[in-house]
């Protein structure tokens, strides 16, 4: 078998309709769209019209609240904190902080602080000094001889 001998199976390919091109076309001069109205002419879009009823999207109640001064933590897990500290991307001697954190890879951006989550084991002794920590990840560190500083977020400071 060569290149030029492969088809496709009958009928699985449908061609598409070309709208618009004469009276043999079967959808030459309105191309399907009738006559005069506001659905014939171009540049239309009624997507959420309804007739003149209410649509539906006022119609429906809005629920819920976001909280437009809401602060946005960067998470980081401890099993990648212990992973990066193998890799020797972090250094366990010193203290760990946001700025090690984003200097080393591991977090993109602070954001309003970091918050450590306790999912992965820590086996080195460490001392971090971060936005937030769950209690399992404050206990982790703690077995594993370190300790866990948390600090006040960085809007707080900033408001102050």
């Amino acid at each position: 078998m060569k290149l030029h001998e492969l088809s496709d199976n009958e009928g699985a390919a449908k061609k598409r309709m070309r709208v618009g091109r004469g009276p043999g076309s079967g959808k030459g001069k309105m191309g399907g769209r009738g006559i005069k109205g506001q659905k014939s002419r171009s540049g239309v879009a009624i997507k959420g019209f309804e007739g003149g009823q209410m649509p539906i999207y006022q119609r429906l109640p809005k629920r819920g609240f976001n909280k437009p001064n809401r602060k946005s933590f960067a998470v980081v897990n401890l099993g990648l904190i212990q992973k990066f500290i193998d890799a020797k991307k972090l250094d366990a001697g010193n203290t760990i902080d946001g700025a090690a954190l984003v200097a080393s890879g591991l977090v993109r951006r602070e954001l309003d602080g970091i918050r450590v989550l306790a999912k992965g084991d820590i086996t080195s002794k460490i001392d971090l000094n971060v936005a937030g920590a769950s209690k399992s990840a404050i206990e982790a560190v703690e077995k594993a001889g370190g300790k866990v500083t948390v600090a006040a977020p960085k809007a707080a400071e900033a408001a102050e």
